[in-house]
């Protein structure tokens, strides 16, 4: 038995930079951190040649190519295992929430796997792995920070190329500042889940109009200030208006990235004191982060009263293997 553990991840600045429709015309650029909130996936031998896959569904199967779930499915073709393996998945966090569900699981999943085989990938081949699967194979409209992030942990700048090369860059920030940007950091969950790819697809087939590759490239600019905010100083009021404007100018991209709702609670934050804030992921829904001074916290709590909150830190490392039998 096998079993991986995979953070989730907060987007700070520059998501929607890391699509193909946008770095193949210019670099994206954009600054992540996993957080300790994670994807646990297991692998077992079963006692027959069957497949059994338990995620929100159960699926039990004869062949690889029988699997409902696209994920799974690819990513046991790309291993190489014909059948007789159970997959369990479990997650702190429920998907469409803004928190890069879809790949933490697929890192996780072919993490696991290789581990199942006796074979240990770096941080990069997973990440690439998982692109394949997801962008290549699947045809997902989608980036690829969440996969780099989750492989590699940590808070890290990525920058994106034409030449599909992607950079990774850890923020090595001193533990002292750390600690105060978590704190800042209040995590609000909107209470509706929703599919990124429709967003996301109308957002990659406007790239090339000329409002909104300003705005992708303002989002660019923003991720760069931000990896140089954390390795300066980390002031929270900072980030909190990076995040600010970085928001305003995710919002024009599509549609569908917010409502009447997201807006009024957005606004109630900042009313209450916060510095800034923006919904995590394509958007539509799934959690608000918002940025604050620790004594603007209790008013911020009280203007979202009817939101749950989530507390989170910093998760140094990324997908691992956590327990082998």
């Amino acid at each position: 038995m096998i079993i991986s553990r995979t953070p989730f991840r907060i987007s700070f600045a520059g998501g929607g930079t890391d699509l193909k429709a946008f770095y193949s015309l210019k670099a994206g650029e954009v600054v992540s951190t996993a957080i300790n909130k994670y994807m646990y996936i297991t692998v077992n031998k079963r006692f027959d040649s069957t497949i059994r896959v338990s995620y929100s569904s159960t699926e039990i199967v004869n062949t690889v190519d029988e699997i409902c779930h696209p994920i799974v499915r690819e990513a046991l073709k790309l291993t190489g295992i014909s059948g007789g393996i159970e997959i369990v998945s479990i997650a702190d966090i429920p998907a469409g929430t803004g928190l890069g569900s879809s790949s933490t699981f697929t890192v996780g999943l072919l993490n696991a796997l290789y581990a199942y085989q006796g074979k240990l990938l770096s941080a990069e081949e997973l990440a690439r792995q998982a692109c394949r699967i997801e962008i290549d194979c699947l045809k997902e409209p989608i980036g690829k920070q969440d996969q780099y992030i989750a492989a590699y942990g940590g808070i890290c700048y990525f920058r994106f190329e034409a030449d599909e090369y992607v950079g990774v860059s850890p923020l090595p920030l001193k533990a002292e500042l750390k600690a105060n940007l978590n704190k800042s950091l209040l995590l609000f969950y909107t209470g509706s889940c929703r599919q990124a790819g429709s967003i996301l697809a109308e957002q990659q087939s406007n790239t090339t109009r000329p409002a909104n590759f300003k705005n992708l490239t303002c989002l660019t600019g923003l991720a760069a200030s931000c990896r140089e905010c954390l390795l300066d100083h980390a002031l929270p009021e900072d980030m909190g208006n990076i995040l600010h404007k970085g928001w305003l100018a995710k919002k024009n991209l599509s549609s569908g990235i917010s409502n009447p709702y997201i807006d009024q609670c957005y606004q109630s934050a900042l009313s209450a004191g916060a510095y800034g804030g923006k919904l995590l992921g394509a958007g539509g829904g799934g959690f608000l982060l918002v940025c604050a001074p620790p004594k603007s916290h209790d008013s911020v709590r009280r203007a979202l009263s009817d939101l749950p909150q989530v507390d989170f830190e910093f998760e140094p490392e990324g997908s691992k293997i956590i327990y082998v039998l």
